[in-house]
């Protein structure tokens, strides 16, 4: 007989709640990333309409210079510039010398709607199917980013119409982070969360790049694909999470309940809703003797058997009779309240320090591609090419800061330590970057591991920790309304800084890294009290190993 192949030995080495750890790792995974990648090419195809203007422009001043000079000679000349600049620079709105406002202004309606809607989102989530809302989201979501693009299809310049998509998108947006966060933290409750959630949260990173990468293959040639693309990738997502995603663990437990046969005869199954919602499935049957009962907890199976002493003697008249299995209902937890997730301890501090460290990842997100197009001197496609590298080192910053706060069992000191570092880096990055492309990559590199890793490892490890703190009793349907808080403080962040990135930049690209380092360190300062609580504490333990309860 042949001998199995080592692969298939591998495979059939996983149990079945394994692979729907795996699955449901993989999906979310992919769901968030066409979130990011549908927000990225907005930073991608702002340098390259400022540029078509603005070479316009400088066009139209010589021609009409030249077409001054020989006016004298020749009065019947048509006028070329002004027909040149209608049909070369359509979006008019954006070529005047006021555009850094202008974008930073469409930045800040999308960001703004963000935070505003996350703090319900939340709370929101917490009450409806968590599939269907997130499916919801990102069918509408891709909706608004393809109506951006259309706005080049059908030649739309009004600024009001580019804006309103902005907020709706934003609005929509926001049923994607609660729901994934709560998914992922369902399914994998315990251990090593640092480690998981960085590796997860490397989604963030791998949509931007992919959105940069999209976006900037038809920029220069159909902006409004760069739009529509992404917007049609989300929406199909949108659907395989209607198809594929699974909440929860126990969502499988009807299904294998219908499935299961004790010994080869099928048995009458009951279920009664147990501690926290877990529905506890019994299947009852009689022998002379025993009276056995399955239920099912996360996926695993266990068996009870116990002896069942009847009313009647056993040698007497048989009666036809089933067994009665008792069991105490515990009432389902009620949605935690906002002000109730705010007395977590932790939350408000690390949504105030999310606050500031999402304004330094935002403002690069959304304005790095023209800062390297100008300093650099690299036309659209490049800059968002060169810009991916920036995600890049932020993957490689969120694993290690999920590595090294579970090995350390301090998430805060984690986070103080690498916002202490960024500081200066951004600093060298802004005076590095005008001496050539090889120290432009390395800096981007650093910069993007140092602002993404403490930004990452709030956002998800830290998130689901605080939303299974003791202090909850094991109640997990808060998870989703602590995630939205701090989210929704880091957006408040994230709507600032490239607000302030498009104020700023008129007066010169430094006062814009000036900005990114004082909310640094404003973040670190924020943290203070906590890293001291995790020095100081005579035993230090990973956050994750705190007690909880399986959810």
């Amino acid at each position: 007989m042949a001998t199995v192949p080592p692969g298939i030995r591998l495979l059939v080495s996983f149990n079945r709640d394994q692979w729907y750890r795996a699955l449901t790792f993989i999906l979310t995974f992919l769901l968030y990333t066409s979130f990011h990648l549908s927000r990225k090419p907005i930073s991608i195809v702002k340098s390259e309409l400022h540029k078509n203007c603005s070479s316009v422009s400088e066009l139209a001043t010589i021609a009409s210079s030249s077409s001054s000079s020989s006016s004298s000679s020749s009065s019947q000349q048509p006028p070329l510039p002004s027909l040149h600049a209608d049909m070369d620079c359509s979006w008019k709105p954006f070529d005047k010398r006021n555009y850094r406002q202008l974008l930073g202004a469409m930045d800040y309606s999308f960001l703004c709607a963000y935070a505003v809607g996350m703090y319900l989102s939340g709370i929101i989530g917490e009450r409806l199917p968590i599939r269907l809302y997130l499916t919801v989201g990102m069918l509408t979501s891709g909706l608004f980013t393809c109506l951006f693009g259309l706005g080049y299809v059908y030649n739309i310049h009004n600024l009001g119409f580019y804006i309103f998509v902005q907020v709706a998108n934003g609005l929509v947006q926001t049923t994607g982070w609660p729901s994934v966060v709560t998914c992922i933290g369902n399914w994998f409750g315990k251990g090593r969360r640092g480690l998981i959630m960085g590796l997860w949260n490397s989604h963030t990173s791998v949509g931007n790049i992919l959105g940069s990468l999209i976006a900037g293959y038809w920029v220069s040639s159909n902006w409004g694909l760069s739009f529509i693309v992404p917007g049609l990738i989300i929406a199909f997502m949108g659907v395989v999470c209607f198809l594929f995603l699974i909440e929860h663990p126990n969502d499988l437990k009807s299904m294998y309940a219908q499935n299961i046969s004790p010994g080869k005869s099928q048995v009458p199954a009951k279920s009664w809703n147990g501690v926290n919602g877990h529905t506890e499935v019994y299947l009852q049957y009689k022998d002379n003797k025993t009276q056995a009962y399955y239920y099912y907890e996360d996926s695993v199976q266990y068996r009870k058997s116990y002896d069942t002493e009847l009313l009647l003697p056993r040698d007497s008249v048989c009666v036809p009779t089933q067994p009665v299995v008792v069991v105490k209902r515990e009432s389902e937890p009620s949605a935690i309240s906002f002000m109730g997730a705010l007395r977590i301890p932790g939350v408000i501090e690390f949504s105030l320090c999310l606050l500031f460290a999402k304004l330094v990842s935002y403002t690069f997100l959304f304005w790095l591609p023209l800062y390297i197009t100008k300093a650099a001197h690299l036309d659209a496609k490049k800059a968002g090419d060169l810009s991916t590298l920036f995600d890049v080192g932020g993957i490689v910053g969120g694993i290690l800061a999920g590595v090294i706060s579970d090995k350390l069992g301090k998430r805060a000191t984690t986070c103080a330590v690498m916002l202490l570092l960024a500081a200066p880096t951004l600093y060298g990055f802004s005076m590095i970057s005008e001496f050539g492309l090889g120290p432009t990559i390395g800096m981007l590199l650093v910069c993007g591991g140092l602002v993404n890793g403490p930004y990452s490892l709030i956002t998800t490890a830290v998130s689901a920790d605080l939303g299974t703190h003791k202090s909850l009793k094991g109640n997990a349907r808060a998870l989703s309304t602590v995630t939205a808080i701090i989210d929704g403080t880091g957006s408040v962040g994230a709507a600032l800084g490239p607000l302030l990135a498009g104020l700023l930049s008129a007066g010169g690209w430094d006062q814009v890294f000036y900005m990114l380092m004082t909310a640094d360190f404003l973040a670190l300062l924020l943290l203070l009290r906590l890293v001291t609580k995790e020095l100081t504490s005579s035993k230090s333990r990973p956050i994750s190993a705190v007690e909880l309860k399986e959810h």
